[in-house]
């Protein structure tokens, strides 16, 4: 049996931010009908931490920046080949399925703020952020309204889509993932390397 070790992964504030933004999520997504205020406060932070992470993944530890899972087409490929198969395929960071579903999840939760940010603001009258939107015509916000509202949806689909896709791994890699990632360690076993 190959000896394992505890290798540490995810930094403290990588771990904060992945928690804090399921949290905003989660709650923002159950509020918007029934609490606006705290629909509006999460949503907030959940902008706020969307740009912390857009910094961390240029400027933050080396397997949270973008430049450590950004994949060719043929290692996603690979990749996605080796989960149909059932065989594990090792990445001391991110895989390349996952590292698809992160860039998604960024850009479609950034999408989805800003277009809560811009309409709230439209409803407010919040300055100085209703100005470049004062003249918006009435077609194109209610577009903006749906595209908020359908943007939730996918997202929380992708989000339960996320989820069985770590267990998955973690079931392929014989490790707890979700551990992984509260803890900041992944267990190695012997020589690592990324396909």
């Amino acid at each position: 049996m190959k000896p394992t070790t505890l290798i540490q992964v995810w930094d403290p504030l990588l771990r904060f931010f992945h928690v804090a933004l399921a949290l905003c999520f989660l709650i923002a997504y159950i509020m918007e009908d029934t609490m606006l205020q705290l629909h509006l406060l999460v949503g907030s932070i959940l902008f706020g931490l969307i740009i912390f992470r857009l910094y961390w993944g240029l400027f933050g530890t080396e397997h949270a920046r973008f430049s450590d899972f950004i994949f060719s087409i043929k290692q996603i490929m690979h990749h996605l080949r080796s989960l149909i198969f059932w065989r594990a395929s090792h990445h001391l960071g991110h895989t390349p399925a996952g590292s698809l579903m992160i860039f998604f999840l960024l850009a479609g939760l950034l999408l989805m703020s800003v277009s809560g940010i811009i309409l709230y603001s439209l409803e407010s009258n919040a300055i100085p952020f209703t100005t470049p939107f004062e003249h918006m015509h009435l077609d194109t916000i209610i577009v903006l309204e749906q595209l908020h509202s359908v943007l939730a949806d996918i997202l929380m689909l992708s989000v339960l889509f996320h989820i069985a896709g770590v267990f998955i791994e973690s079931l392929l890699q014989k490790q707890d993932l979700i551990a992984a990632m509260i803890s900041g360690y992944k267990k190695v076993e012997g020589k690592t390397h990324d396909l």
